[in-house]
Order: C-alpha cells, then sequence, then structure tokens
C-alpha cells in the first residue's frame, strides 16, 4: 500500500484525499479502477506488436541486417567444420596406417594433412569471428532501442491526462519502463539471433546428417521428436508457474510495503504478530510457487540430455556397426557424431527460446498499450495571454463537467473571483471540492462552459503558461530529497539564496531553519520525514511565496497540524494571500470566515455563496456546518 504522498508524486495530481472525488461523487463521476494489467507472457497480437518494434528501431535496422547475416555465416561455418574433418580424419587416418605399415614414425608436415589442419582452424576461426560481430552489433541494437522506447515513455507520461493516473497504479506505468523494457532488451540481445542460429543449426545439421546416412538419420529423428515434444509441454508448464510465482512475488511484495507504510496503525492495534504471520504465509506461497518453477525450469535440460545421450548410444551402436562392415569410414562416422552434438542443443533451447520471445513480445505489447494511450489535448497553436501584469479575475461561466461525460457532476457552476479576493470552498468530503480546482487548473477539461483569467479562456492558453500564474499549498506537504534551500526553490531554480530566505522569513519558517545544524543546506530525508508536519507545511508556503503567483490555492493546509502551529501557518498564509486571488479549501470554518467570497458546494453543485455573515443570515447549509464545529 503506497502512502498517499508517494501516489500524489507518483501520479502527478496534486490531490487531497479527504476531497479526491470520494464519496457521493466518486460513486456518480469518477471512473472506476481497471484491474491491473495481467504479466501475461502469451501476446494477443504478436505480428503486430513485432512490426512495431521493428518500426521503433528506425536507424537501426541495418544492425538487425549484419547480426542475422553473421549468425548465418556462423552456422555455415560451424556446419561446414565437421564435413571438412571428415576427410582431414580420413586422410590423417591414411597417412597414419600408411607410416605404420612402412614402420616409420608419422609426422604431421604441411604436405601430409598439415595443411588441411590449418584450414580447420581456420574454418573455426571465422565461426568465432562472426559469432563475436553478431553478438556485438546486436547487443547495441537492443539497448538503443530500449533507449528509444524509454524516451517515448518519458514523454507520454508528460501528456497523460491525470484520469489516467486515477486509474492506473503507479507500479504499472513504473514496470512498463523497466521491467518490461528489460526483458524486450535481454530476449532481443540474446534470444532472437538464438533462436535464428537454433533453427538453421538444427536443419542444417540434419540435412549434413541425412547426406552421410539415412538409417542414423532416423534414429536421430525419433529422438528429436520426442525431446522437442517434451520441451514443449515442460515449457507450457513453465509459463503458468511464471504467471503464478508472479502473482505471489506481488502478494509478497504488496504486504511487505504494507507493513512498513503502515508500521505505525500495526503497532498502535498490536497487530504485529498478525502482520508478520500474513508477510510469513505470502513468503511461503512464493516459495512453494517458485520451488515449482525452479524444478520444472531445472529438470528440462537433463531430461533434454538423457533423451539426447540414448541417441548417442543408439547411433553408436549401429554406427559401429556399419564402422565395422566397411559402411562408414572413420572420418564419416566422427562428423556425424559432431552434427548430433550439434543438432541435439538447439532442440534444448528452440521451445525455451520460443516462449522467452513470446514473453517479451507480450512485455513489448504492454509498453506500446500505454504509449497508445490517450493523451491531453493539444496546447493551442496560437495560444492567447491575458496583459501582463495578470490581474486574478478567475470566472466560471456555465460549466459543465462529469468525470464520465454520460453522467454529468457539474451541470451549471458560474462563479466570479475578483482580483485580489479570497474565495474560500467548503462543503461536505465528496461535494466537488477538489474537483473545482482540477478543472480550474486544467488537471481535467471541462465537458461545456468555459473557465477564464482575466477574461482569457483557459483552454486558449498552454496550460505551462496557465500554470505558471498559480501557486499550490496542499494539505500534504510534498517535498523531496534535497537541501531545504532547493525545496524552497523548486519552483523557481534560478532563486538566489537571498530570494529563497526572503521567502522563508514571509512564511515564517526562516528561524526553524537557522536552529537546524547546515541550515539552509539541510538535506530533507525520506520524504521529509525528519522534520514536522507543520514545519513541512510552512516550506511549502515558502516554496509558493518564492513562484510570487498571481493567484494562490490553498488546499486544507492546517487539517493536520496543533493549534499553535495552525496559528503560524494562518499568518504565513496571510502575508502570501496579500494582493492575491486566493481560493482556500476548508474543512475548519475558523480559517475563512474573512473570505470575500465563500462558496458552499454539494454534489459538484455550488448551492450557496456568499460571505460568513450572509450565509449564517440565511440559516441553510453554511450555517448548519458551522453551528456542527461551534455549537
Amino acid at each position: 500500500m503506497t502512502s498517499k504522498r508517494e501516489e500524489a508524486r507518483e501520479r502527478g495530481a496534486l490531490l487531497d484525499e479527504k476531497d479526491m472525488v470520494d464519496g457521493a461523487v466518486a460513486a456518480d463521476a469518477a471512473p472506476a479502477d481497471p484491474a491491473p494489467d495481467e504479466e501475461s507472457e502469451v501476446p494477443t497480437d504478436a505480428a503486430t506488436t513485432a512490426r512495431r518494434l521493428w518500426e521503433a528501431a528506425a536507424g537501426q535496422r541495418w544492425r538487425v541486417v549484419v547480426a542475422a547475416a553473421s549468425a548465418v555465416a556462423y552456422v555455415c561455418f560451424s556446419l561446414a567444420a565437421p564435413a571438412y574433418s571428415a576427410g582431414l580424419v580420413d586422410l590423417l587416418w591414411a597417412n597414419i596406417q600408411e607410416a605404420f605399415a612402412a614402420g616409420t614414425g608419422f609426422v604431421v608436415t604441411l604436405d601430409n594433412g598439415g595443411t588441411q589442419i590449418l584450414t580447420f582452424l581456420g574454418i573455426w576461426t571465422a565461426a568465432w569471428v562472426f559469432y563475436t560481430v553478431q553478438s556485438l552489433v546486436m547487443a547495441s541494437f537492443a539497448e538503443r532501442l530500449n533507449l528509444g522506447l524509454r524516451r517515448q515513455i518519458s514523454a507520454k507520461v508528460g501528456r497523460l491526462p491525470l484520469s489516467y493516473y486515477d486509474a492506473h497504479q503507479p507500479g504499472d506505468t513504473i514496470s512498463r519502463a523497466t521491467n518490461d523494457l528489460d526483458k524486450v532488451s535481454e530476449v532481443l540481445q540474446r534470444g532472437l539471433l538464438q533462436l535464428l542460429i537454433s533453427v538453421v543449426t538444427l536443419v542444417g545439421a540434419t540435412i549434413m546428417m541425412a547426406r552421410y546416412n539415412l538409417a542414423l538419420t532416423g534414429v536421430f529423428l525419433v529422438f528429436a521428436v520426442a525431446s522437442f515434444v517434451l520441451t514443449k509441454v515442460v515449457s507450457a508448464r513453465t509459463l503458468v508457474y511464471a504467471s503464478e510465482r508472479q502473482a505471489s512475488l506481488g502478494r509478497l511484495t504488496g504486504k511487505v510495503e504494507e507493513a512498513y507504510s503502515g508500521r505505525a496503525v500495526i503497532k498502535s492495534f498490536g497487530r504485529d504478530d498478525a502482520s508478520a504471520a500474513e508477510i510469513a504465509e505470502a513468503a511461503e506461497a512464493f516459495a512453494r510457487t517458485s520451488e515449482r518453477m525452479d524444478f520444472v525450469t531445472n529438470a528440462i535440460s537433463p531430461a533434454i540430455r538423457f533423451l539426447t545421450r540414448l541417441a548417442q548410444v543408439g547411433i553408436g551402436l549401429l554406427a559401429g556397426g556399419m564402422l565395422v562392415a566397411g559402411q562408414l569410414t572413420v572420418g564419416v562416422f566422427q562428423a556425424f557424431f559432431q552434427y548430433v552434438t550439434q543438432a541435439t542443443e538447439p532442440l534444448t533451447q528452440l521451445s525455451l527460446t520460443v516462449n522467452q520471445l513470446q514473453g517479451a513480445l507480450a512485455a513489448a505489447e504492454r509498453v506500446f498499450r500505454l504509449l497508445d494511450e490517450p493523451e491531453v489535448e493539444p496546447d493551442p497553436a496560437e495560444p492567447l495571454r491575458p496583459a501582463e501584469p495578470v490581474r486574478g479575475q478567475v470566472a466560471f461561466e456555465h460549466v459543465r463537467f462529469g468525470y464520465d461525460p454520460a453522467r454529468p457532476l457539474m451541470h451549471d457552476v458560474s462563479l466570479v473571483a475578483e482580483p485580489g479576493q479570497k474565495v474560500a470552498i467548503v462543503g461536505a468530503t465528496g461535494a466537488g471540492k477538489t474537483t473545482l480546482i482540477n478543472l480550474l487548473m486544467r488537471f481535467y477539461e471541462v465537458d461545456g462552459g468555459r473557465i477564464t483569467l482575466d477574461g482569457v479562456d483557459t483552454r486558449q492558453m498552454t496550460r505551462a503558461d496557465l500554470r505558471r500564474q498559480f501557486g499550490m499549498v496542499l494539505q500534504d506537504a510534498w517535498l523531496f530529497e534535497g537541501s531545504i534551500a532547493q525545496n524552497i526553490a523548486y519552483g523557481h531554480p534560478g532563486a538566489t539564496r537571498e530570494e529563497v530566505e526572503a521567502a522563508a522569513r514571509a512564511a515564517h519558517v526562516d528561524f526553524f531553519v537557522r536552529t537546524l545544524p547546515q541550515g539552509y543546506d539541510t538535506q530533507i530525508s525520506n520524504d521529509g520525514e525528519n522534520i514536522s508536519q507543520g514545519q513541512r507545511q510552512l516550506l511549502t508556503i515558502a516554496r509558493a511565496m518564492l513562484c510570487d503567483p498571481a493567484i494562490l490555492i490553498l488546499d486544507e493546509a492546517t487539517s493536520s497540524v496543533d493549534t499553535r502551529t495552525e496559528q503560524a501557518i494562518v499568518r504565513a498564509m496571510e502575508a502570501i494571500m496579500e494582493n492575491r486571488t486566493s481560493f482556500v479549501i476548508a474543512h475548519r470554518l475558523s480559517t475563512i470566515v474573512d473570505a470575500d467570497l465563500i462558496l458552499v458546494m454539494d454534489h459538484g453543485t455550488i448551492i450557496e455563496q456568499g460571505t460568513h455573515a450572509e450565509l449564517l443570515a440565511a440559516g441553510g447549509t453554511y450555517a448548519e456546518l458551522y453551528r456542527s464545529q461551534f455549537a
């Protein structure tokens, strides 16, 4: 279970847990979370995925051509070596017998076999050279293809709408860019050419054996078919066990992460033993599935080798009889066994290599599925900008919106926030307060009506220009690893140290920072867990002040701190809101009684608006909320 802060960071969304379209809004509006992608090891459309991989390899395809040609050349030289050795052995055997018959010693010279031995060495040297070339070229191809796809994913995640992150777990997207691409790279680097080499070697070796003796080749083929069927059956079970193992690993990882993230809750309720037992049970289940998979994976090779050894024994007995009968020469005998050895290894690897390629294509398919996800609407070709300096007038004009277009949440929302006004947004959990902010920031696009900034339709602006006018301070103070100065300057990386310190003083956090051993150079670790919640909140306020935005969004910034810290944060917020339009989402109504405009929301609709005094006098929903807090 990831923490709320981690989810917000991964999803890129600035959402408040208390108002993230939950309750009635979630039931009526937000799309349901789909089931996580099944880590299938079989692609649904292998041909299309392979074609897209080929298209993604533009500029690197020559490497595949060179590697394939080198692989074929390597196989040709490997197959030529035993055939050449047959004549070489027969020549040496004849010379040795001749020397023994003459009663002289046999010495290899260039005239009686030395040249042929050097040629034989040259054949294997050429095979080694071509094997090295294809390995080096293919390694570069796989890594360059991976790099290109990772760049596409990196660009893609910035163009995905917030709805995608709401509907997918962070780990799904991360897995596409890491595990899946690593699998594609590993298999392309070795498996693709291994498949080509195995097929060509098996076919070529069988043909060469058939040229020498059909009966011996028939014996080999009987055992070859048996080996292939066994490998196919075991490989199918391996895929099943691999899926079970992956599921078990996911459950174990989830339990461990849940125990770590929720350790305080677990301890407070005395559930330490129960949590440990759940982890142990998940670990045992993972061990059992891993044991089955490891056994099947490791048992297949000895089984295949046992069959090949039986084939060699059978061929050896039959070939030995032929040798004694003069039907085979010594050179052909040994050459035939070389071909048997060359052909048996592909039998072991072929089905496993095919399964690996299927898994790689399935992984690539998931990557392309991410790259095919709908993107946010592109920015206008000729964007508009409000006049400088931005005044900060914000208007909702008959806005209509629904997370599901068939079930609109907002039907006809209109409001005007004048420059410099403090606008408070209140309502029960799930009323749609954060949804209003999401539309204002264009995290989601409106279905009807329009939102304007100083009279300019925000859809006619680029998202970067629009969001540059806003500063946000959230209930969940997000900090990253780095110094305090770097965290304050996050939205304004070019700020000087003097500007950083001025913003900290304005946010009433300078005194606290100077009490630290390294001051502004103090490193924030573990998402800011080495400082208090209130101190983190003040740092985020300083960060917003340094950006000097025209409009502020304060999302329940004091809900999780004590009263004294709340007073410090309120003072800091008052300083930052001065002469700026501000939108304040609040549950504590005491913090917004001085607001210029209070919007009361229910089920995505503004049901009341006015000042604190006006709404109390009206005796409606706001008055009930206020009395419930201060009765």
